[in-house]
């Protein structure tokens, strides 16, 4: 395993361990799954390097597109959660409440 490939594979993995045991917030949850979409950019990205292709993918930029969906939607969430509810914690957060 090469030196690039363990920096993707623990940037990924310390994301979702962090996605996993500190969801006090939501920010930190969106900000954990952000660098786990860009951790997911990068190798996709580097991708066609590593295997020597002379062609591009498409597929980071199809990534990147829906990461920057995923984020703007998660944006509009913290607000709206933290207008109705006064704060970002997770634990206020009732699923099953209207």
């Amino acid at each position: 395993m090469s030196v690039l490939h363990l920096s993707f594979y623990s940037a990924f993995t310390a994301c979702s361990l962090g996605l996993a045991f500190h969801r006090t917030h939501l920010i930190s949850a969106l900000l954990c799954l952000e660098g786990m979409m860009l951790s997911m950019y990068v190798a996709l990205a580097m991708w066609p390097i590593q295997t020597q292709t002379p062609s591009s993918s498409l597929l980071p930029m199809l990534m990147l597109t829906f990461s920057a969906c995923e984020a703007g939607t998660g944006l509009a969430l913290l607000v709206a959660s933290t207008r109705t509810h006064g704060s970002d914690h997770l634990h206020n957060f009732n699923l099953l409440r209207c």
